[in-house]
């Protein structure tokens, strides 16, 4: 095995992020491993359940105070984050890459990812929370408003592919909404998270309003669970099953952002180059490890052999290797356990008759994790590659006769994340796209149009999750809504004597205002 290069930030650095986490007392060590090599890097406490109550008890003191601040002053704290963020890129890319293995465009993605998000919720949630007034049931008679409260303390379990994105990014709009945050982060990357932590507050978020606790999910899950207000998972489908069921017991209100098979679509007027090129990107950014990347690829006979081949290439000019620099296009899996799924959905596929036009092979010569980005095809239902999620550097290549016969098969699936089309004609591509049964669709794209539309709903349907992240939603969801109704000029129930002549001018009423309402622009 060759040696795999240093981690550029130092145990030091590390040790200090980690006193950022909330246990009163000392706790056992948790090691941090580096995907690159297997080392330790660092260590965080490992929490017990009386950690995090104890965690979001504060946290929910501090959000009382926090929750009265002027929007314009929480405003204030997340346009510094933003600058912060960009002018400190390259620290924070080294922390990315220590903990996740990923290579730096890919790391680079969360950290532009986490500034947009706090660029757009700073532009934007004075005027989605503020009060609104709404139609009463009587016009000039019935004043309604709407307003907006913050839900209180809001949990939020994140995963290790995107440590930055999907916890810091997910935490901002519930701040924003004047809410507190407990995050658990995933146990082998808890030092992005804590990284930004430590910014925020140096950006003048309050000291206790965002705890992290750090260590096992199993343990953790439930006390935090049963503490807050909200939780927010974003995770494999199995576990976010489990998370649904405790907050259901709690009724505690969740969103979840869950697993997917993503497909991929090859139109018979698309330019093949170009949708290889955006394929390979879809299909291996991350080394596979994202929720929204494509899994299964459908193309239309016509151009399938002219695109098989321009992905193939594109696949193998791909480099993979390890490195703290821009120099290679695919990095590291995370750990033993993936590369273990991965080798085992590729044997399977191969042993029961699939081909494997390129890759298909771990490569320890790179360092303990690495495997090559995969194209099979000859992909035949009963084997495992066919329906369930990956989630590493490999694609499943289909050929296809109709477009109809690729949107069936796209949509055959039990999950509905994300889905790219291809295609020189955009309006045949957005037809397409509205009949898949997913949350978000790609035109001549694979997932970064979607994704960074902060502007519009991001989510699942079916098993990929429930609820949504971004634009108003993504917002709102932190809060609870309220109508305020003042009734002018006597009580809308019925007197005690008259209800019929009652009755006859309620129901003429109705007949008036639909006209009236009709003819309005």
């Amino acid at each position: 095995m060759t040696n795999a290069p240093s981690a550029p930030v130092s145990a030091t650095r590390l040790d200090e992020l980690a006193r950022l986490v909330s246990p009163l007392d000392d706790r056992p060590d948790l090691p941090v491993r580096a995907p690159y090599d297997d080392s330790v890097v660092g260590e965080v406490p490992l929490c017990t359940p009386d950690d995090v109550r104890a965690a979001v008890s504060d946290a929910r003191t501090a959000g009382t105070e926090w929750a009265t601040w002027p929007i314009e002053d929480r405003v204030a704290v997340f346009s510094r984050f933003h600058d912060a963020l960009l002018d400190r890129r390259e620290s924070l890319l080294d922390v990315i890459q220590t903990e996740t293995g990923k290579a730096r465009a890919d790391a680079l993605e969360e950290v532009l990812d986490a500034a947009a998000t706090a660029r757009y919720y700073a532009n934007h949630a004075d005027r989605a929370l503020t009060s609104k007034q709404r139609t009463g049931a009587i016009p000039l008679l019935t004043k309604a408003v709407e307003h907006h409260h913050p839900v209180g303390v809001v949990g939020i379990i994140s995963p290790w592919n995107y440590p930055l994105s999907l916890s810091v990014s997910e935490s901002i709009p519930a701040l924003l909404a004047g809410n507190a945050i407990v995050l658990k982060p995933d146990e082998g990357t808890p030092f992005t998270a804590l990284w930004a932590l430590e910014l925020l507050r140096e950006c003048g978020l309050p000291e206790d309003v965002f705890q992290v606790v750090t260590g096992e999910g199993p343990t953790l899950g439930d006390p935090l669970i049963e503490g807050v207000d909200y939780v927010s998972f974003t995770g494999s489908t199995d576990v976010g099953r489990i998370v649904a069921e405790t907050a259901g017991r709690h009724l505690t209100a969740c969103s979840l952002e869950l697993g997917g098979k993503n497909p991929l679509l090859v139109l018979d007027d698309a330019d093949v180059e170009k949708a290889a090129r955006g394929a390979v990107r879809g299909c291996f950014a991350n080394a596979g490890q994202l929720c929204i990347s494509l899994e299964r690829i459908y193309v239309h006979e016509a151009v399938a052999d002219d695109f098989r081949d321009a992905l193939v290439r594109e696949t193998r000019g791909l480099t993979l290797d390890a490195g703290y620099d821009y120099d290679h296009d695919v990095g590291s899996l995370l750990d033993r356990e993936l590369l273990e799924k991965v080798e085992s959905h590729v044997e399977d596929a191969v042993e029961k008759g699939a081909t494997v036009l390129t890759g298909g092979r771990a490569r320890p010569d790179l360092g303990p994790y690495f495997y090559e980005p995969t194209i099979v095809t000859d992909v035949t239902p009963e084997m495992t590659l066919a329906d369930e999620e990956t989630f590493g550097p490999v694609v499943s290549l289909y050929e296809v006769e109709s477009v109809s016969e690729a949107i069936e098969r796209a949509n055959d699936s039990a999950y509905g994340l994300n889905a790219s089309v291809w295609t020189e004609r955009t309006q045949r591509g957005e037809q397409v796209a509205a009949r898949l049964e997913v949350g978000t669709v790609n035109v001549n794209e694979a997932y970064a149009a979607a994704w960074a539309s902060i502007d519009a709903p991001m989510g699942g349907m079916k098993a990929s999750g429930i609820g949504r992240r971004h634009g108003r939603h993504g917002l709102l969801k932190y809060t609870e809504s309220q109508t305020v109704a003042t009734q002018r000029l006597g009580l809308l129930s019925p007197p005690k004597r008259g209800k019929q002549v009652w009755a006859e001018g309620a129901t003429l009423g109705l007949r008036v205002w639909k006209r009236i309402s009709e003819a309005l622009p």
